[in-house]
């Protein structure tokens, strides 16, 4: 059910528009990302825009640490509304008077309702294919992705699963348990998969291996957080969970080609 633009209901979208991780507790937010690395509002001047990047100087202004600051606080106001009474049972009405401003204010940082949550998810949308952007010479796509997602393993990054830490399995059940935010996460796996096949160079096979590799980053990322949920320990479990990465990636690279070999 869509909540239109003015409307005190507490359906799903707040309008239209399209959303990761930031926020003040790090650890939680992260752990959204979980679902594959991967949404968030596709908007320019939305939370997964390039509104975080520093200007030309590499310095972020003021007037700009206040916008991302905004983005963060609102966010993170919502989330804890909607961890303690659940997604569907907290208006939009409710999460603006929380955070001290007016619905058309919030409109203006958050186009849906569901971005409120999914603003966690921002700076990971394009972080795959700005791993693969960043690789070393002689370094493959595939073999740099790797090493991202096994230190995320042995940091316990959230975005990888293997995170068993209280609020970030709150995080996960608030997520996974809500069809509208489980819903929403599509499209940031396709905007993220579009992202990296443009880092691959774009083209049909660009884009059949960024799937692939999107997929594969999904599915461990999943199977980690499905343990954790069952009560697992992230220390017990990281072992296997570091070689089901090896295998999974091992077979992307025999498996793609010149995505595969070096720079």
């Amino acid at each position: 059910m869509r909540e239109k633009h003015g409307n005190d209901g507490s359906g799903g979208s707040v309008a239209n528009g399209g959303s990761a991780v930031d926020g003040g507790s790090r650890g939680a937010g992260d752990a959204a990302a979980a679902a594959g690395g991967p949404s968030g509002p596709s908007s320019p001047s939305g939370p997964s825009g390039p509104a975080g990047l520093p200007g030309p100087s590499g310095v972020v202004g003021l007037r700009e640490r206040k916008r991302l600051r905004m983005y963060r606080d609102v966010s993170e106001t919502a989330i804890a509304l909607f961890l303690e009474r659940g997604f569907d049972a907290v208006s939009v009405a409710e999460v603006a008077a929380a955070a001290e401003i007016s619905k058309p204010t919030l409109f203006r940082y958050f186009p849906t309702k569901e971005d409120l949550v999914l603003h966690r998810f921002a700076d990971h949308e394009t972080e795959p294919a700005r791993v693969v952007a960043a690789r070393a010479e002689g370094t493959s796509p595939v073999a740099a992705l790797r090493a991202r997602f096994l230190d995320g393993l042995d940091r316990r990054d959230p975005v990888t699963g293997l995170n068993d830490a209280p609020a970030v399995l709150d995080f996960h059940r608030l997520l996974y348990g809500t069809p509208a935010l489980a819903a929403r996460l599509h499209g940031y796996l396709e905007r993220s998969e579009a992202a990296l096949a443009s880092a691959l160079g774009g083209g049909l096979d660009a884009r059949l291996a960024a799937a692939q590799i999107i997929a594969v980053q999904r599915v461990l990322a999943l199977e980690n957080w499905r343990r954790m949920a069952a009560g697992e320990r992230a220390d017990d479990v990281h072992g296997e969970a570091v070689e089901a990465a090896q295998r999974a990636f091992g077979r992307l690279g025999e498996g793609l080609g010149g995505f595969g070999g070096p720079r």
